[in-house]
């Protein structure tokens, strides 16, 4: 009798274990599945991905053609990204997500990592499909105040200019980085020659960031045969604003034993004096830098890098607080 009950309990402690080990297999399931909707609804409460700043431009410029994809975003379109933005720099994340889904762009944080630092990306959601409408993507360094902005206008077409963006990203706290969503000869004319329109998203953004008086430095790249003498073009554009920082750039590029047209002290070829983003940064007196590099600069690693420290002689002075000019 005794051997019985002694069993009846022990099956009953045996049935309560796996009641219990049952219900915790529930929660982990259902956890799982939790942290999985979160991932998807752009990691609110999870940690944000990894990923290599580099290859996710890389990935997402691989398929700008020169008979690529490109629809000329409307008044309301271009000014209602550049809302959202604004919204983002002013630390209204929820705002600037339900502004920039008007338009079908999207929000999501990231990690960098090469540098481990944490990134907002602002990407377009059509892009994801068969048909782009080339609008661009920016990132905003999310563990810093936004100081300076690197602009990319010509991925693909002034070839490795993306990747040098991300490079001068990467090289300073307080970045900015807008990227052009299409090869510039993509559309009809120039439609999407974001240097030289002012009916675009890019350009709608960039004026955001001159409303808040952000200096900032374009990147492009030209032949070495448009000017065989030099490794680099440094010019502040339309304005004068940028001389003082675009001085401190040159004589850094030439430490590093590049050769430098510098358009204030000479007649330069690809001055950017028509460049729309520095037309008005000069009417606002922002500073501004148009700078163009050869293929080496932009295309070897070791010279890339070397042209990346002396960015960031700039853009860390910049970040540090020091005078924008």
């Amino acid at each position: 009798m005794r051997a019985n009950r002694s069993r009846a309990i022990t099956i009953a402690i045996l049935l309560s274990l796996l009641t219990v080990l049952a219900g915790w297999g529930a929660v982990v399931v259902r956890g799982t599945h939790d942290t999985a909707g979160e991932t998807a609804a752009d990691h609110h409460g999870a940690a944000p991905p990894v990923v290599d700043l580099a290859r996710s431009v890389t990935a997402y410029t691989a398929r700008f053609s020169p008979d690529g994809a490109f629809r000329p975003p409307s008044r309301t379109e271009r000014q209602t990204v550049a809302d959202g933005v604004g919204l983002l720099l002013d630390n209204h994340r929820e705002q600037a997500e339900r502004r920039l889904a008007e338009v079908d762009f999207a929000v999501r944080t990231v990690v960098d990592s090469a540098t481990g630092r944490r990134f907002t990306e602002v990407y377009d959601r059509v892009d994801q499909g068969p048909s782009p409408r080339g609008w661009g993507r920016v990132f905003i360094d999310l563990d810093h105040p936004v100081r300076w902005s690197a602009q990319v206008p010509h991925p693909v077409a002034d070839e490795n200019t993306e990747l040098l963006g991300v490079r001068v990203m990467r090289g300073a706290p307080g970045g900015f980085m807008i990227i052009a969503g299409a090869h510039r000869k993509s559309g009809d004319g120039n439609a999407s020659d974001v240097a030289h329109r002012r009916d675009t998203v890019f350009a709608a953004i960039c004026s955001e960031l001159v409303e808040r008086r952000i200096p900032g430095i374009q990147l492009h790249g030209f032949a070495q045969k448009s000017a065989p003498r030099y490794d680099v073009i440094a010019s502040p554009g339309a304005g004068t604003a940028g001389e003082p920082v675009g001085r401190r750039l040159a004589d850094a590029l030439r430490e590093r034993h590049f050769a430098v047209c510098r358009a204030w002290d000479r007649a330069c070829p690809l001055a950017g004096r028509e460049n729309v983003q520095g037309r008005e940064a000069a009417a606002a007196g922002v500073p501004f830098l148009h700078v163009e590099f050869a293929p080496g600069p932009r295309s070897d690693a070791r010279r890339a890098a070397r042209v990346t420290e002396a960015v960031s002689v700039v853009t860390r002075g910049w970040a540090d607080g020091a005078p924008a000019g």
